[in-house]
């Protein structure tokens, strides 16, 4: 199989990895979907408030399973409250101003974002304040809720946008501090212990499996790519200036066996923006090493920025996806 054949993007696509600057579902959804015809998303706006934040919006998906906005974060609860009703309604608003902004030209494929499990586990607390992740049962219940929630928001995308492929995205940037324990206990002075690997794999599977070609996205360095795609990650979304030679061998191996890339490489917030060149310089040096052929790096590649644009102006963000966009183009012209 060549590299990136299959994986359903138009070939030098571009597009964010989910957070967006601002309050404004409306204009936002505009934004998105005018500046990313070939693979936009549905953005997120944490600036309204916890209830939009990465936890508080993956938790409005969850199913059987009630949270709270305590003083030390997002709390399991028994049942429902004001402010998990406050997350369903913000996830409502945003969902209803995409179908608005796609109305009469639906996008042919669409990015979806949510807390992957493990994420989740290590931000939320249980009744008694402790983290769930240092409870196993918690943990599996939360997945189950969450890979159930996602079926049925991805049904009801489908009902809004007919025709729109859907291609969900778990965001995963706790995920190296699980996997090496350093996830602090409500006390701060220990951590809790990391579960063991096939355990992650395991959990990661039954929340990806809510998708068709599901992708993760952890920016974080030496991101764990064979334990991703042990869960059935089809693609992978990373911030290609952290990538050194350290990873190659595993992301070689990701790509030879049919793995898309979405690779960050645009600065996330306000600064000078560089040419093109520049842009992909990290991208190229990366598919060089890698030792694929040119001609395969514009369809296994989307050009991203480096994470999510939420700490960046309106202004500056808008600039930096319509350069991802311009960078992708110039794949297509001049690969390596």
């Amino acid at each position: 199989m060549s590299a990136g054949e299959g994986l359903g993007w138009p070939a030098g696509s571009a597009t964010g990895v989910g957070s967006m600057p601002g309050t404004d579902p409306d204009e936002t959804a505009r934004l998105v979907l005018g500046e990313l015809t070939g693979l936009p998303f549905l953005p997120e706006l944490p600036a309204r408030g916890a209830p939009s934040d990465l936890a508080g919006r993956t938790s409005a998906l969850l199913v059987d399973l009630s949270v709270d906005l305590q003083p030390s974060g997002w709390r399991l609860v028994d049942r429902p409250s004001r402010d998990s009703s406050r997350a369903r309604d913000a996830l409502a608003r945003d969902l209803d101003a995409l179908e608005q902004a796609a109305e009469g030209a639906a996008p042919a494929l669409l990015k979806v974002q949510a807390a992957g499990p493990w994420t989740l586990a290590a931000t939320l607390e249980l009744t008694r304040g402790e983290k769930a992740l240092s409870d196993s049962g918690a943990v599996r219940e939360l997945a189950a809720s969450l890979g159930e929630g996602l079926r049925l928001h991805l049904a009801d995308l489908r009902r809004r946008l007919p025709g729109t492929g859907l291609l969900l995205q778990l965001d995963e940037p706790a995920l190296p501090a699980v996997l090496s324990a350093r996830v602090p206990t409500s006390s701060g002075y220990a951590t809790l212990r990391a579960p063991q690997p096939q355990t992650v794999v395991d959990v990661l599977r039954e929340v990806l499996e809510a998708g068709e070609d599901p992708l993760v996205h952890c920016c974080a360095p030496h991101p764990p790519v064979r334990l991703l795609r042990k869960a059935g990650a089809r693609s992978l979304s990373l911030d290609a200036t952290l990538l050194t030679d350290a990873d190659d061998d595993a992301l070689g191996e990701a790509v030879e066996a049919g793995a898309g890339l979405l690779l960050g490489c645009v600065a996330a917030t306000d600064a000078p923006l560089p040419a093109v060149d520049a842009v992909l310089t990290p991208v190229r040096r990366l598919w060089q090493r890698l030792g694929f052929p040119a001609q395969d790096l514009p369809r296994a590649v989307v050009l991203t920025p480096t994470c999510g644009l939420a700490g960046a102006s309106p202004a500056y963000a808008k600039q930096a996806l319509q350069l991802c966009v311009r960078a992708g183009q110039a794949l297509l012209d001049e690969p390596l």
